[in-house]
């Protein structure tokens, strides 16, 4: 028993077996999944986006993580030798780039775990488990599209128009974000809904003593 259990240790430690446990329709197969599962990890990021700025370098990103883990996955689950080098190199991997949405978080989450899971064979799994939490992704992307807008509006004004404002956004109902106090004016930000913005905006331009009225929509991400 213990001749069998040196023998199978000898053979998982074998670099060079490495090339007989990998088939190439193991290869194909792991791989084309990564790719079709990228593929849909892409296109969900790309039409249901909810940030301001849509980046395609990070999305495009989303695609490479996914065949990348797939393909280490595959290395390190053949052989015993580079798995524990595998760790050991990618341990001291840090990346300085800070994440600033959540969201993009997660997406990369789900496209390391579908890398893993095609990396080890379980397609159907790999498969499943994208267009599922792709499809919980658009739902709640639909969902919170049909609730009310939310815009903020920052003002920029003297001091004589202070009075002016507040009875103005008193007809309105809004929120309010930060009011900065600059040489020789004031900057006030308001979050706003179920607003006619263009009407709002048209008001606060009339006023006399405001120099700036800009809108901007926001969706819950707020850098004071």
């Amino acid at each position: 028993m213990s001749n069998d259990a040196a023998s199978l240790l000898k053979e998982t430690l074998t670099v060079a077996d490495l090339s007989a446990r990998l088939s190439w329709g193991n290869i194909v197969w792991a791989l084309g999944t990564a790719i079709l599962c990228g593929v849909i990890i892409y296109l969900v990021y790309r039409w249901f986006y909810r940030g301001t700025v849509y980046n395609d370098n990070f999305n495009a990103l989303l695609v490479m993580a996914t065949v990348t883990t797939c393909f280490i996955i595959m290395t390190i689950s053949s052989n015993l030798v580079l798995s524990l080098g595998m760790v050991g190199a990618l341990s001291i991997i840090r990346f300085r780039a800070a994440i600033k949405d959540p969201l993009d978080a997660g997406f990369i989450f789900l496209a390391i775990a579908a890398g893993l899971t095609a990396g080890a064979g379980l397609y159907l799994a790999a498969l499943c488990g994208t267009i599922v939490v792709a499809l919980v992704y658009i739902a709640f992307y639909l969902l919170g599209n049909y609730g009310p807008t939310s815009y903020l509006t920052i003002i920029r004004y003297d001091s004589e128009a202070e009075g002016k404002i507040r009875e103005a956004l008193g007809e309105y109902k809004h929120s309010l974000k930060s009011r900065a106090l600059l040489k020789d004016q004031t900057e006030l930000v308001i979050e706003t809904k179920k607003v006619k913005i263009d009407e709002l905006q048209a008001v606060l331009a009339n006023l006399k003593g405001i120099s700036s009225v800009s809108t901007v929509e926001y969706n819950g991400d707020y850098l004071g």
